[in-house]
């Protein structure tokens, strides 16, 4: 799994690109982590490239997702999300807790 993040003026955006599993999640969860523990707490994740999520992958995001909306402060917004992770989150229960776009640009300019 590859992970790149950039920051702009109002959101940072990481790109995922591979498998998210228990092997790799927590990789994933600390490059979330740090952005976060900088103060900044908007955030979009690009899943285009993303083959696989598994429960440790949704885990990470849940936490990310807990830790930016807390106070208000910002949230993680999914852009591009294949079409198997959706059916994921869904029979997670999870789809209404995360906002998910099929637009970089609208991702990023909502913020």
């Amino acid at each position: 799994m590859e992970i790149s993040s950039k920051q702009y003026k109002h959101c940072d955006l990481i790109t995922v690109n591979g498998r998210v599993d228990s092997a790799t999640a927590p990789l994933l969860g600390d490059t979330m982590n740090a952005i976060i523990n900088e103060g900044r707490y908007r955030l979009v994740l690009d899943c285009e490239k993303v083959d696989f999520l598994s429960s440790a992958g949704i885990w990470v995001l849940v936490n990310a997702q807990k830790n930016c909306k807390r106070y208000n402060r910002g949230e993680v917004v999914l852009v591009n999300v294949p079409e198997k992770i959706v059916s994921t989150l869904d029979l997670a229960g999870l789809v209404p807790f995360f906002r998910i776009s099929n637009d970089l640009t609208d991702a990023v300019g909502s913020f």
